[in-house]
């Protein structure tokens, strides 16, 4: 098979990739703390053919780690993450990550997402204020005070760069390596009363999504003229020859 249809073939899949992924960020631009997608794409290079070939890989999805704008919400349990750091939270398959601060209490007075997830300390417990107590106050490093009592403290989490993320959830990430807790939040720290929004730039995806589907288009186009031409080879060299 002529290595032209391989290699149409290994990006129309790069391409489709791409187009899920831009359609998913474009699908979450308006979730709270979401982190955008983006997808890393290598050559592989194959030597099966008499000369060597170019190939594109699959793709492989990463979380855009740049911070979303800010907006103010006046609720005493919004908080917003200053600086490349983290929230934590327990989820049903251990701790958990986020930047999306917005919380609630339930019954028991234990501070969860809005998802229902306990929110941790620095020491990765359960957060217990009293439900009937009053208001919040949560300072930038994260000290919850209710009735001028300190009842708990935030905490913040710093996730190595390094580090490759899961997804869990719309705006929770899970780590392959553990993070830290901050102790220095002169660059880091809460805003309470604020939440961030997601770092999708609706109009740069935009733009890629045109890009990407032209792109799918010319490499369809490039597999069927490939298709025709082996289909006219076939029929060439299959026709008996005259005497």
């Amino acid at each position: 098979m002529q290595s032209a249809l391989y290699v149409s073939l290994s990006a129309q899949v790069a391409v489709e990739k791409r187009l899920e992924t831009i359609a998913n960020n474009l699908a979450n631009m308006k979730t709270a703390a979401f982190r955008a997608d983006a997808v890393k794409f290598e050559t592989a290079l194959s030597r099966a053919a008499s000369q060597p070939v170019a190939f594109s890989t699959p793709g492989e999805n990463f979380i855009s780690r740049k911070p979303g704008s800010v907006t103010r919400t006046e609720n005493t349990l919004d908080v917003a993450v200053i600086g490349n750091t983290w929230m934590g939270f327990s989820a049903p398959t251990g701790k958990a990550y986020t930047r999306d601060g917005r919380m609630q209490i339930n019954r028991t007075g234990e501070l969860q997402t809005v998802a229902g997830y306990p929110v941790l300390d620095a020491g990765g417990m359960p957060i217990i204020v009293d439900p009937e107590g009053g208001p919040l106050t949560i300072s930038r490093d994260g000290t919850i005070t209710q009735n001028n009592n300190q009842v708990g403290v935030l905490g913040l989490f710093d996730i190595p760069a390094s580090a490759r993320l899961e997804r869990f959830g719309n705006s929770g990430v899970i780590p392959d390596r553990a993070p830290t807790p901050v102790i220095d939040f002169m660059y880091t720290g809460f805003q309470q009363g604020y939440v961030e929004e997601s770092n999708v730039d609706p109009l740069s995806e935009l733009t890629q999504l045109i890009t990407a589907s032209r792109a799918f288009q010319s490499v369809t186009s490039l597999v069927e003229g490939s298709e025709s031409s082996m289909q006219n080879a076939i029929r060439s060299l299959g026709e008996p020859t005259k005497a």
